[in-house]
């Protein structure tokens, strides 16, 4: 059986973002990546028969990835979790905004020893697909990634064990 790329990248996606759970077996994430692309078959279908859907398929994918993720968290009571999504408004993803919400996240999750916060959609917010990816978008984007690790890093505690994840 041979995989696509987009396929591959949806199973490695799901590997890492899940490795919690399935302890790096593609196996596990294989079937975690199959319950969700099931559960949006209605949309697979409409890709396979217009290739342009792509990209709306990947967005629901990551959707769908990043709430089964979420209600994973919220099972374990001393794990915090934070999603901010980069793309939720035309200005989420400019610097002012982009430290409004990662504060926003760290706070909530100041109170927990273990932590995930979880940043989608960056990078189509600052590189959009539809656009020429020129040097300046390309260094907004670099600067926004740097720019979250900095201050992840300055605004938790030392001792907690937090996981920022880029999707």
């Amino acid at each position: 059986m041979t995989r696509s790329r987009d396929d591959l990248r949806r199973l490695h996606f799901i590997n890492e973002l899940f490795a919690h759970v399935t302890g790096r077996d593609l196996y596990l994430a294989e079937q975690i990546k199959t319950a969700i692309t099931f559960s949006l078959g209605e949309l697979e279908t409409q890709t396979a028969a217009h290739p342009e859907f792509a990209a709306t398929f990947d967005d629901a994918f990551n959707a769908a990835a990043a709430k089964l993720l979420a209600q994973r968290f919220a099972d374990l009571p001393q794990h915090g979790f934070f999603h901010w999504d980069a793309a939720a408004t035309p200005h989420a993803a400019t610097p002012l905004f982009t430290r409004a919400g990662i504060m926003t996240g760290l706070k909530q999750l100041a109170a927990f020893r273990e932590s995930t916060l979880l940043v989608t959609n960056l990078r189509p917010a600052l590189l959009p697909p539809a656009l020429r990816a020129t040097p300046r978008r390309q260094r907004d984007y670099t600067e926004a990634l740097a720019f979250i690790r900095e201050l992840t890093a300055a605004r938790s505690a030392r001792s907690a064990d937090l996981h920022l994840l880029f999707i």
